[in-house]
Parts: structure tokens; C-alpha cells; sequence
């Protein structure tokens, strides 16, 4: 039994290129960033932040779905499995590709805090939705026509 199963939690380096083969299925490539954090060790030594970057491939409904609502600095929640490909470049050099073909991919940046859908010149305080208090008006609990239900 062998298992290739690949979870990744991190951000998109760019918008998605989304492309469509002549069946018409499309397909979608971008990296995605993860990051170890910054350390030291006991003797002192200091360990630097570390960034991997994924190339990631996503097909047919899912490629759709990065077209439309992914981008650049979102936060992703990935499942695939790693695939390599070799080919030749134009010299002749022959060169590997690891990707992550996605099975599954949950997006976890709130709606509208995208940093692909902020206007270039408006403040950042105006594009998030500001959370109010809610005050209910003063009701008459003795009246069962308010019911909810």
C-alpha cells in the first residue's frame, strides 16, 4: 500500500493562470507560500523565517473556481498529491517540475479582504466591513405574535 497525500496551508504568490484545452476543460496554475517561522535555538543561533514555494494545479470546477475568487495574498487550505514531470528546455537540458495536483481546496480569507478586490486609492478602513453593536428596540414579551417561527 502506498499513500501520496499532500496538506498545505498558505498564500498565493499570484493570480491564477487559468487556461482552457480544446475539450474545453480548464486548467489552473499558481504557487502558493508557506512559511516556517523564525527561531532561535538554546545555544543562541538564530534560525531564519524559511518560505517554500508550491506549484499548485487545479482542473475543471476547481480551476474555475481560482479563475473566479483567488488571488494574490489569499490564504488556502490545499489537498492534492505531488506529482514530478521532466522535460527538455531549449538546450537540451533536461528539467523536473514537482506539482501539487489539488483534490480539494477550502479558500480562508473572509470575502471582500482579498488583496486583489481593495480599490488602489481607498483606505483600507472603508473596504472592510465595520462590525456595529446591535441594539434591538424595547418589545412587549407578553405578545406571542413575535414568534420567529
Amino acid at each position: 500500500m502506498s499513500v501520496n497525500k499532500v496538506i498545505l496551508l498558505g498564500n498565493v504568490g499570484k493570480d491564477p493562470e487559468v487556461r482552457y484545452l480544446d475539450s474545453g476543460i480548464a486548467v489552473a496554475s499558481f504557487p502558493l507560500a508557506t512559511s516556517d517561522r523564525a527561531y532561535t535555538l538554546v545555544n543562541g543561533t538564530q534560525v531564519p523565517e524559511r518560505t517554500e514555494w508550491h506549484n499548485l494545479v487545479l482542473w475543471r470546477g476547481l480551476a474555475e473556481t481560482a479563475e473566479k475568487y483567488v488571488h494574490k495574498g489569499d490564504k488556502l487550505y490545499i489537498e492534492g498529491k505531488i506529482r514530478t514531470r521532466s522535460y527538455d528546455d531549449q538546450a537540451g537540458v533536461k528539467r523536473y517540475v514537482t506539482e501539487i495536483f489539488v483534490d480539494n481546496m477550502e479558500m480562508l480569507t473572509p470575502k471582500g479582504t482579498s488583496t486583489g478586490t481593495f480599490a488602489p486609492n481607498q483606505p483600507a478602513s472603508s473596504a472592510a466591513p465595520q462590525s456595529q453593536p446591535i441594539v434591538e428596540p424595547a418589545r412587549d414579551d407578553n405578545s406571542a405574535d413575535d414568534l420567529p417561527f
